[in-house]
């Protein structure tokens, strides 16, 4: 994402978003501003820790509660 007089409304919000999120999770200056908010966000991403994926399993849940993606 470019800076300038093209940017929209809609992606200053998200940019400033972005860099707010970025001081509350690392308490530290975020990247220069040169950077988007797409890409503050996918080092945000990056920096999030491996974990595994536990598949839920409880006899109250039935699959009918359940929102699943529509496929394609």
């Amino acid at each position: 994402m470019t800076k300038g007089r093209h940017m929209s409304s809609r992606q200053k919000r998200i940019e400033a978003e972005a860099v707010a999120l970025w001081r509350e999770l690392y308490n530290e200056v975020p990247p220069p501003p040169a950077t988007g908010a797409g890409d503050i966000l996918d080092l945000m991403l990056r920096r999030l820790p491996d974990v595994s994926y536990e598949r839920l399993n409880s006899p109250y849940l039935r699959r009918g509660a359940m929102a699943w993606p529509k496929r394609r």
